[in-house]
């Protein structure tokens, strides 16, 4: 029986160059891009209560004419109806 050395070759260690495997993009940083999303240096942030986003999706929908947002706009609206019990068919 024959000995190998390949077993014994260790891999270099990746410094340089690109990633194999990854489609031709460069090496990048590990982490998501969204991690900071939610953090603000404001003193006082308004946000907007469901009631008013309701009657925002209400006049918006009277407004719209593209079927596609009027489409969105019922689903928004049916969707907090029936969060609050207040949908009927």
């Amino acid at each position: 029986m024959t000995s190998s050395n390949l077993s014994k070759i260790k891999p270099k260690l990746r410094t340089q160059g690109r990633l194999s495997g990854n489609f031709g993009k460069s090496k990048v940083k590990a982490g998501s891009s969204l991690k900071d999303i939610g953090i603000t240096k404001t003193k006082v942030v308004k946000i907007t209560t469901q009631d008013e986003y309701l009657n925002r999706l209400y006049t918006a929908f009277d407004k719209a004419e593209d079927s596609k947002l009027k489409g969105f706009l019922y689903e928004e609206i049916r969707k907090i109806l029936v969060q609050r019990g207040q949908w009927s068919k």
